[in-house]
Formats: structure tokens, C-alpha cells, sequence
């Protein structure tokens, strides 16, 4: 599935009868790292390409893989298995970076696979369990889906600090 395809979801989405859309829906991307669901915001999404060769930096964290030239633009490109602490996977067929502007700056993130346009009632979002340890205060929610999938919804701001994609001097 490619951004295209999102778009194409999210006009038919649009076309709906009108009583459908009296709540307030929240329109997200779904993505897999590991074997994990997550969404961010569809707003929040730059544009979805293919992987592409990139550079190492050195003095950044594992996560950060590196560098990349996107029509001239300088991007950094982080990993969010290793970010997750997901095993390590090859990159294949699937695998797509997501370039998402984060506190002004465009960042690209690699995933497994792209799943779909979600749009999910603003009702069944729920804030992170009590459980959860979310130091990093990365996860806004959880979602229900309407076919029984919960889905883990990021907070595209706190996904990486600056400090950590610029390398230290």
C-alpha cells in the first residue's frame, strides 16, 4: 500500500453519508515495526517512499542509521526497531521510510510495512495504561479498531529529540 492508496482511502472516506461523520474522527496511518501496529497522525506525514541508499554519521545513537538526500534536502533516518528495541530484520519489499516534520525539521522513520488509512472515532482513543512506562512520553493512545485490532497511536513530536539526530561536536 502506498501513500496513493491512503489518499484513495481516506476521499472514498470523505464521500460517506453525512450522519457518519457528526462525531469527531481522528484520520491516522498504520504502520507495523516488529510485530507491533502503531499510527501517527496522517497530517503529520510528509510523504512514504521506498528505502534508498543512505550514509552513516558517526556519534549518534544505534538507532540513527544515518543520512539520506531527498531532492536535495539532507534527512536523518532513524530505526525504529532498534528505537523500539525490536530485533534487528532485513530490509525487503515491504519496508518504507516514513518523512515526518518533527518540530520543524523533517525526519524520516524506517518500518516494516505500511497497513492503511485508519480513521477511528475520537471516543475509542484511550490514554496509555497505568502500566505503561512511557518515559519518553511518546505514545498519545491506544485505539479500538471496529474489527477488534488495538492500535498504539505515537506522538510524532516526542518520536526523537534533536539532540539526538545531530551529532556532537
Amino acid at each position: 500500500m502506498g501513500l496513493g492508496d491512503i489518499v484513495k482511502q481516506q476521499q472514498k472516506a470523505l464521500t460517506e453519508p453525512q450522519e457518519k461523520q457528526t462525531e469527531e474522527i481522528v484520520q491516522l496511518v498504520g504502520f507495523v515495526v516488529g510485530e507491533e501496529e502503531f499510527a501517527v497522525p496522517i497530517l503529520s506525514i510528509q510523504e512514504i517512499i521506498k528505502p534508498i541508499e543512505w550514509t552513516r554519521v558517526p556519534f549518534v545513537p544505534d538507532y540513527v542509521l544515518g543520512v539520506f538526500n531527498l531532492r536535495g534536502n539532507v534527512l536523518p533516518l532513524i530505526d525504529l526497531r532498534k528505537k523500539f528495541k525490536v530485533p534487528a530484520a532485513d530490509i525487503d519489499e515491504n519496508t518504507r521510510f516514513i518523512v515526518m516534520k518533527i518540530k520543524g525539521e523533517d525526519v524520516a522513520f524506517v518500518i516494516d510495512r505500511l497497513t492503511s488509512a485508519i480513521r477511528i472515532p475520537k471516543k475509542n482513543i484511550l490514554p496509555p495504561p497505568d502500566t505503561y512506562s512511557n518515559e519518553d512520553d511518546i505514545i498519545e493512545g491506544v485505539g479500538r479498531l471496529d474489527d477488534g485490532r488495538i492500535i498504539t497511536i505515537l506522538k510524532v513530536d516526542n518520536l526523537i529529540k534533536r539532540e539526538e539526530i545531530v551529532p556532537e561536536k
